[in-house]
């Protein structure tokens, strides 16, 4: 029972550890977040980080993937949410629009815009990143069944496109209604004419 409990809590120290270090990419930026801060906001000691990750690098490979991962059950929790439901595809949308959001999706455009000149960084993020476009992607596909590949292809890609440039814009922006406006004028304009 002891080794269960064991291991039960390096668990959950480790979960801690990859939720730490998302939110010291959101708070610090890629170049500010330190194994230090990371192990300082879960009050663990500098043995216990590094009996969970090597170095910097392990910690962040982790990381990627831990994001990438809540990314991709906020998608799906909310899309089973509306499977087979009238307004499915609507609510597919706004779905894919929630994980284009929030802590998790900040901290991946941290690590997107530090990979575009760190090529060890780019690779560990490239795996996790298409195993969560694949997931959006057939989740959007199977809301919307369109007749024509090409055309689900290029409505889902800019979809995508859209979300994060509103997103990447929200601080920008004083106007808190303008991305739902946004997204509920593609609806209207890209999904309407096809779908509904």
């Amino acid at each position: 029972m002891a080794t269960g409990t064991r291991k039960a809590q390096r668990e959950r120290t480790r979960e801690n550890l990859l939720d730490a270090a998302m939110m010291c990419l959101v708070e610090y930026g890629y170049a500010g977040t330190t194994t230090q801060r990371v192990q300082e906001r879960v009050g663990v000691s500098r043995g216990a980080l590094l009996h969970h990750f090597g170095s910097k690098a392990e910690l962040f490979v982790a990381a990627i993937h831990h994001i990438a991962d809540k990314r991709l059950e906020s998608i799906r929790d909310l899309a089973v949410e509306v499977d087979d439901q009238p307004d499915a595809l609507r609510r597919v949308i706004q779905a894919i629009a929630h994980s284009q959001t929030g802590p998790p999706f900040q901290a991946a455009m941290e690590l997107w815009t530090a990979a575009r000149t760190d090529p060890e960084l780019l690779e560990a993020l490239r795996p996790a990143e298409r195993k969560l476009g694949r997931a959006m992607r057939d989740i959007f596909y199977k809301a919307a069944d369109f007749d024509d590949p090409e055309t689900a292809r290029i409505t889902f890609e800019s979809l995508v496109a859209m979300m994060r440039g509103l997103e990447m814009t929200r601080i920008m922006r004083r106007d808190e209604t303008l991305a739902d406006e946004v997204i509920d004028l593609w609806i209207e304009k890209m999904i309407t004419p096809v779908q509904f």
